[in-house]
């Protein structure tokens, strides 16, 4: 765990609150505390609709979606998966309420975006894999909206390419595990805020731009 967070972290630095803020200031900014469903929820509610993906990997694809400048519509689940006879969520159910969430989070003034990912409860590996699952899932979801050439600042370049070395890890068994407990922190911190860096690049800047012309 430990050689993977060096990786992503050497010679670099976390994208910086500041730069987020350069965006989150405006008057469109979304103030209103909104809260994921429950991992088991979506859990459930994907194996129910036969998805063949995990609930971390889905909420890494619609973070992805939604961060590249994709639409926040009821048709988001046939979009992510690339899949146009995907049928769309049931309204008011788990997957619904985890796009609205995510949606949500990521237009919060206070940073309030969170990862859907297994409770602590799960074993460090299990959550470790479900993070690298997350972040492969964005990836995917951020191509087929951003495209293969999003208006990206250096940070954000920067951000994306330790997003896709992470999607390539695979949990590795330190011989500290509370050691391993704080590395995996820092990742997913790390995860959580290079997500709010692209989706200020991609969405953000864009309307920025937009408010003044």
């Amino acid at each position: 765990m430990l050689r993977i967070r060096d990786t992503v972290q050497q010679g670099r630095r976390a994208p910086g609150r500041a730069r987020l803020l350069d965006w989150r200031l405006s008057p469109a900014g979304c103030t209103a505390l909104a809260e994921l469903p429950a991992y088991d929820e979506v859990e459930q509610a994907t194996r129910q609709a036969g998805l063949g993906i995990e609930a971390s990997e889905l909420h890494g694809a619609l973070s992805g979606w939604l961060a590249g400048g994709g639409g926040n519509g009821g048709d988001w689940l046939a979009k992510v998966l690339a899949d146009p006879q995907q049928a769309a969520p049931e309204a008011g159910g788990a997957l619904d309420a985890l796009r609205e969430a995510s949606a949500k989070q990521l237009e919060d003034r206070d940073f309030a975006f969170e990862l859907l990912l297994p409770g602590g409860e799960a074993a460090l590996s299990e959550r470790a894999a479900a993070l690298f699952d997350w972040c492969r899932g964005f990836l995917g979801g951020f191509g087929l909206s951003a495209g293969a050439r999003p208006p990206l600042s250096e940070e954000g370049e920067e951000a994306l390419a330790d997003l896709a070395r992470l999607a390539q890890a695979a949990p590795e068994q330190g011989e500290d595990e509370a050691e391993d407990e704080d590395a995996l922190a820092e990742i997913e911190e790390f995860v959580r805020v290079a997500v709010l860096l692209l989706h200020g690049d991609c969405v953000l800047a864009a309307r920025h731009r937009q408010s003044l012309n």
